[in-house]
């Protein structure tokens, strides 16, 4: 893991989107690819399912974070990415639009 530093301007840049797809395996191996094909750091990674539906998965990256929640009864999943790195932040809402 190349974890070299480099001294950046304390600044962080937000992406937030709705989306549909509910189904967490699906979130969880999309985002992820989404996250290695974009070179983020990922430190950790950690979820949790609710008793009647839903679900929310959390990567923990060198860069910051992304946050995935679903709202199954809507039909729809919040996500957001925090990143210090606007470059990896802009490609990968480039991929998601791409996907789209």
């Amino acid at each position: 893991m190349n974890t070299e530093y480099k001294k950046i301007e304390a600044k962080i840049f937000n992406l937030q989107e709705w989306i549909i797809p509910t189904n967490p395996e699906y979130l969880k191996e999309k985002f992820e690819a989404l996250l290695i094909q974009c070179n983020f750091t990922i430190l950790n990674f950690s979820e949790h399912y609710f008793d009647k539906e839903g679900y929310t998965c959390f990567w923990l990256l060198g860069e910051s974070h992304l946050a995935i929640h679903t709202f199954p009864e809507s039909n729809k999943t919040y996500l957001e990415l925090s990143s210090c790195n606007e470059e990896k932040r802009n490609q990968f809402q480039k991929l998601m639009a791409n996907e789209k």
